[in-house]
C-alpha cells in the first residue's frame, strides 16, 4: 500500500477537486500541471477501450536469473519494441495489468510485467540471502531485471509498491527510465517522518500496517486462509465500487503461495515504520531517499478516487516532487487497484507520456 506520510501530508491541503468522467479521468488545468509535450507534436493514438475483466491470463510468462532472484515475469508484445515494465503492489500480482498488457501490446510496446520479490513464480537464488524488502532493495530487483533482459531503457509504470519502486528508479537512476506513470504520486519512504503519529482517522486507514507489527499479523502471514482472508478483505475495503468475482481474486492469490511471501510483506511493512532493520549495503540509496529526491523524467501522476488512500488536494501535496513535463490525473469511480479496476485509461496514460 502507499505511503502514509505523503497521505498526512496531503491531509491538510484542503477539499479535493471535482472529478468528471471524460474516459474515466481528466487532466488538471494547464496552469497547475504544463501542457505536455509532444515528440514533433504528434498526437498519442486512442487505446480502444476494454472492459475490465476481458483477459484471464497472459500470452508469455517467462524466468530470468536477476541480480539475487530468479524472476517471474509475463511477457506481451514484439520483441524489439519500446518496452514497458509494468509493476504491482500488496497484496496483488501481476494480473493488476491482464487487460493493460494486451493493450499496450496492441500499441507496438513490448510489455514486461515481473512478480516482485515473494510473490508469484519469483525466487531467491540462495537461501543465504536476507528476505529484505526495503524500498531500494526491490528497485534494485527491476534494475537487475533490466540488466538481464539488456534493456537499456524503459517506460516505468506502477501503482502502490509498484509506484514506489518506479519512483525511486526514476529518481536515483533517471538515465534508465524514459517516462513514469505513478498511481498515486511520489511514494518514496522517508523512514524518520514515518515514524511521527498521523490523525487518528488516518491511523485508522493503516490499521495492517500495525497489525504486521505484531506477532499476531506475522502468524497471519504466514496462515494460508489467514492471509487469504486478510487480502480479501483489504481488496473489498480499497476497491468499493470494483465488482470483481472470486476466479479474479484466487487467480492473484495464488501469488500469496510463494515461501518468502509473508516474510517479505512482513518486513516490507516493519521496515517503513523503523521497526526492522535494512541492510548496510543499501545505505547509500535511503540516505539519498531520504532528501525526497526530485525526479525529472516526463511523468503523468494517477489518483484513484475512490482509494481511501488518495489524498485530498488533486495532487498538490506532491507536484513539486516533479520537475519534467508533467500531467496529473484523477479516475473518477476507480479505487486502489487502478490498472486492473481501469485498465484503458492506464494504458492511455503510458502511450500519453511516451509524446511527452
Amino acid at each position: 500500500m502507499i505511503d502514509r506520510r505523503t497521505f498526512n501530508k496531503a491531509a491538510g491541503v484542503g477539499t479535493a477537486a471535482a472529478a468528471t468522467s471524460l474516459a474515466g479521468f481528466r487532466a488538471n488545468a494547464e496552469a497547475a500541471t504544463g501542457r505536455p509535450h509532444r515528440q514533433g507534436g504528434t498526437p498519442a493514438p486512442t487505446v480502444p477501450a476494454v472492459t475490465p475483466g476481458t483477459h484471464t491470463s497472459f500470452a508469455r510468462l517467462k524466468q530470468v536469473k536477476a541480480g539475487v532472484l530468479d524472476v517471474g515475469y509475463a511477457e506481451d508484445g514484439p520483441r524489439h519494441g519500446p518496452v514497458v515494465i509494468c509493476l504491482h503492489g500488496w497484496p496483488y500480482d501481476i494480473h493488476s495489468y491482464v487487460d493493460v498488457a494486451p493493450l499496450l501490446a496492441a500499441q507496438g510496446y513490448r510489455v514486461i510485467v515481473p512478480y516482485l520479490r515473494g510473490h508469484g513464480t519469483t525466487r531467491f537464488l540462495s537461501s543465504r540471502t536476507v528476505r529484505n524488502a526495503q524500498q531500494s532493495a526491490v528497485a534494485l530487483d527491476i534494475v537487475a531485471l533490466m540488466d538481464a533482459l539488456k534493456i537499456d531503457k524503459a517506460l516505468l509504470a506502477g501503482f502502490d509498491w509498484g509506484s514506489r519502486t518506479a519512483d525511486i528508479i526514476a529518481a536515483l537512476w533517471p538515465e534508465r527510465v524514459k517516462a513514469l506513470v505513478s498511481v498515486s504520486g511520489y511514494l518514496i519512504t522517508n523512514v524518520e517522518a514515518q515514524k511521527k503519529p498521523l490523525p487518528p482517522k488516518a491511523e485508522h486507514t493503516w490499521w495492517y500496517q500495525y497489525y504486521f507489527a505484531t506477532e499476531r499479523g506475522r502468524l497471519a502471514m504466514e496462515d494460508k486462509t489467514d492471509r487469504h482472508d486478510l487480502a480479501r478483505l483489504v481488496w473489498d475495503t480499497v476497491s468499493p465500487t470494483w465488482h470483481f468475482d472470486d476466479a479474479t481474486f484466487e487467480r492473484t492469490a495464488a501469488a500469496f503461495e510463494n515461501p518468502d511471501y509473508a516474510a517479505i510483506v512482513i518486513h516490507n511493512y516493519r521496515w517503513r515504520l523503523g521497526l526492522a532493520d535494512g541492510e548496510r549495503r543499501y545505505d547509500r540509496y535511503e540516505k539519498r531517499l531520504a532528501t525526497r529526491p526530485v525526479i525529472e523524467v516526463p511523468t503523468i501522476t494517477l489518483d484513484p478516487e475512490r482509494d481511501p488512500f488518495t489524498a485530498p488536494g488533486d495532487g498538490a501535496s506532491y507536484r513539486d516532487r516533479f520537475a519534467g513535463p508533467y500531467t496529473h490525473r484523477t479516475l473518477t469511480g476507480i479505487g486502489h487497484n487502478l490498472p486492473q479496476e481501469a485498465p484503458t485509461a492506464f494504458a492511455q496514460a503510458v502511450v500519453d507520456v511516451d509524446r511527452f
